[in-house]
């Protein structure tokens, strides 16, 4: 079944409470106490090879949550392995996944000026092999750990990274869910009945000029062609990198069309939660 959203979804907060009981005999009011345990999140960087080189990855957990739970790695921006996705690592962690951040450029090497990290991010793509041998080997690394269900994983891209996950979904990546943020969308190859194994999520800007509405309708048509289950989500306007709260600096030094958008942030990973609860049954 294919599903596609062209709006913005309402958040529904709803509120439920145990009424207030008492005692048939001694009118006494009994409340019920439960004790939930706080997250108690576990950061660590994790150095490990792949592609013949060293990459610097950031791992995280709940420490306090006990037995296998589903795992999530995370591709970074063009600007490459930063604290935005370590923060979405934590905020994976907190929501009961082990999330791993990985490292596509080697050594964590960050980009500070747009050509840099377009220099950086092409090489990437241009070497497909090359970037599914590093994306592998940061899959062994989370599925490797103690905490982690091999096999139940997940891909969570942003930019650049949205097009490395999309990508190695459509090239049969052994994935149960893919999902992007403000990601690129272009096929290095298009996806064919039965490559892509699991479910797909696409949150875009719908005022993203990088995102072009051809482009849209192509993916579309060429996942409806392969038979994927997909979604696809426009946030009204917001443009590239909307969940990056240091976007709107960047956008207006480097004069490019970046920027934070607080409500599609907030209304994006609500739905990469919800998105993520479903395919694993949380």
């Amino acid at each position: 079944m294919k599903k596609i959203l062209y709006f913005l979804p309402l958040a529904l907060a709803v509120s439920c409470g145990n009424p207030e009981s008492k005692s048939n005999e001694s009118n006494e009011e009994t409340t019920e106490k439960i004790e939930v345990s706080e997250p108690k999140i576990v950061g660590k960087e994790v150095t490990y090879e792949g592609d013949s080189i060293i990459m610097k990855g950031y791992l995280a957990y709940d420490e306090n949550l006990e037995g296998p739970r589903p795992g999530v790695i995370i591709v970074h921006e063009w600007w490459g392995h930063n604290e935005h996705t370590r923060n979405s690592a934590e905020k994976l962690a907190k929501a009961g996944y082990v999330a791993f951040a990985l490292d596509m450029y080697g050594e964590g090497a960050q980009a500070e000026h747009p050509q840099d990290a377009q220099a950086f991010a092409g090489a990437v793509m241009q070497d497909f092999d090359g970037a599914k041998a590093r994306f592998n080997a940061a899959l062994d690394v989370l599925r490797s750990n103690s905490n982690t269900n091999a096999n139940e994983i997940a891909a969570v891209g942003y930019c650049f990274g949205g097009g490395v996950v999309l990508n190695m979904a459509r090239q049969g990546a052994n994935l149960d869910a893919v999902a992007t943020l403000h990601g690129s969308i272009g096929a290095i190859e298009p996806a064919q009945p039965g490559s892509v194994k699991g479910k797909i999520l696409v949150m875009n800007g719908e005022d993203d000029p990088f995102v072009s509405a051809e482009a849209i309708e192509s993916f579309k048509s060429e996942m409806e062609t392969a038979g994927v289950e997909y979604e696809f989500v426009n946030y009204p306007g917001a443009v590239h990198a909307f969940t990056n709260p240091e976007a709107t600096e960047k956008g207006k030094e480097f004069d490019l069309p970046l920027a934070y958008n607080k409500e599609a942030d907030e209304q994006s990973w609500i739905k990469l939660e919800a998105f993520l609860a479903d395919v694993f049954k949380k």
